[in-house]
């Protein structure tokens, strides 16, 4: 039987490197956006579907190792995702990555990376 521990936390060796690469960016702009945002009182930027009411609990590392580990996702999904994530925010600088969209905002780039890298 498998210890508790194995079960939560994926061994290191595993994992792969673009899930920390990954986290840490997102985490990065989702807080440069949240300080952003707190210097516009005025309601500057739009909220959406995908703006959450608080943040979530789980942290964005912890977010995607669980994808990874739950969704059988290739590593190139992470990457096409992140492609997809930047493209976003390029392209509407009025809906910005935040601390209250992120997870939201990665889940359905990942699914769309999936479905078009993994999918047959």
């Amino acid at each position: 039987m498998a210890e508790p521990e194995s079960i939560t936390s994926p061994a290191p060796a595993i994992m792969p490197r673009i899930i920390a690469l990954l986290s840490s960016l997102l985490q990065r702009v989702a807080e440069a956006n949240d300080i952003a945002a707190g210097r516009f009182a005025d309601d500057r930027w739009n909220n959406s579907v995908f703006h959450g009411l608080t943040r979530p609990a789980i942290s964005v590392r912890c977010y995607l190792e669980r994808i990874f580990r739950y969704a059988n996702c290739s590593p190139s999904c992470f990457v096409v995702a992140y492609i997809y994530l930047d493209r976003f925010a390029q392209r509407q600088p009025l809906f910005p990555i935040t601390s209250f969209n992120v997870h939201r905002l990665l889940i359905t780039s990942v699914l769309v990376s999936a479905k078009f890298m993994d999918d047959m």
